[in-house]
């Protein structure tokens, strides 16, 4: 006959398998990745001793001001990620727990990760400079633009890539300059036809781009509830969805003329 267990038992008897499963969860590899803000590069000037942008083809001008591309930093792709990272990370307000497949493609391994983002930046550059080529009204035949930036992979620099060139080929398109002499940042991919998306880790690049001077932050309009959620004190938020509207933006908020979207 079996007999039954009291109250104080029971619960006793529950605590030790709950116990040994917390502890076991707390070294456990989880499906997660720990991201912080990271470097931003200035695409009007140099990275690590090299030009970002060079023109070939066409006259460029001196450009004031900055345009920072910015990134995020997270977890090696097989770095093993417990509960306490996690716990600890989604209480701190400069690192965001991400799912490991939104920052890394799935069932690959770090060395083909590494390749897959090296080709989504080459693609990424080849449509800023479609994108800016056709802004301008300018033929890819005759203008040969060279993108340069080390260490970085992914496409969610396109947008700023694709205002450098035009920063460095027209400017605001009346002499003056498209950042106004400010720190701009901002991210966002780009397509040919100058269409602007979605990229992922806004809130982290805000920080990021506070951190490193910033006083104008362009964000994919899709992103502007997660720019806004811990936007740092200073930084402005222009959403965009096209490159057209970027330009425009800038230009509105040089001259104080006509309206600069907000979030």
């Amino acid at each position: 006959m079996l007999s039954r267990l009291t109250r104080p038992q029971a619960l006793a008897a529950c605590a030790v398998p709950l116990v040994a499963l917390l502890g076991t969860a707390a070294f456990a590899p989880l499906p997660f990745s720990v991201a912080q803000p990271g470097m931003t590069a200035n695409v009007l000037g140099d990275n690590k001793g090299t030009p970002v942008i060079t023109i070939q083809g066409a006259p460029t001008r001196p450009t004031r001001g900055q345009l920072r591309m910015t990134t995020i930093e997270a977890t090696n792709p097989d770095t093993r990620v417990s509960l306490g990272d996690v716990l600890d990370a989604w209480f701190a307000t400069d690192r965001a727990v991400m799912p490991h497949d939104s920052v890394y493609p799935s069932g690959k391994s770090t060395r083909e990760i590494e390749e897959h983002n090296t080709e989504q930046m080459e693609q990424s550059q080849d449509a800023a400079t479609a994108a800016a080529l056709r802004y301008l009204h300018l033929s890819a035949s005759d203008v040969k633009v060279t993108l340069r930036l080390a260490d970085v992979g992914g496409p969610s620099a396109g947008l700023l890539f694709s205002l450098g060139i035009v920063d460095k080929l027209d400017g605001d398109g009346s002499g003056g300059d498209l950042t106004g002499g400010r720190v701009v940042a901002g991210t966002g991919t780009i397509e040919a036809d100058g269409s602007v998306g979605a990229v992922g880790g806004v809130g982290l690049k805000t920080q990021a781009a506070r951190r490193d001077g910033a006083t104008v932050f362009l964000v994919p309009k899709d992103e502007c509830s997660d720019a806004t959620s811990e936007l740092p004190k200073g930084l402005r938020l222009v959403p965009v969805t096209t490159l057209e509207g970027a330009v425009g933006a800038l230009k509105a908020l040089e001259s104080g003329k006509g309206t600069v979207p907000s979030c």
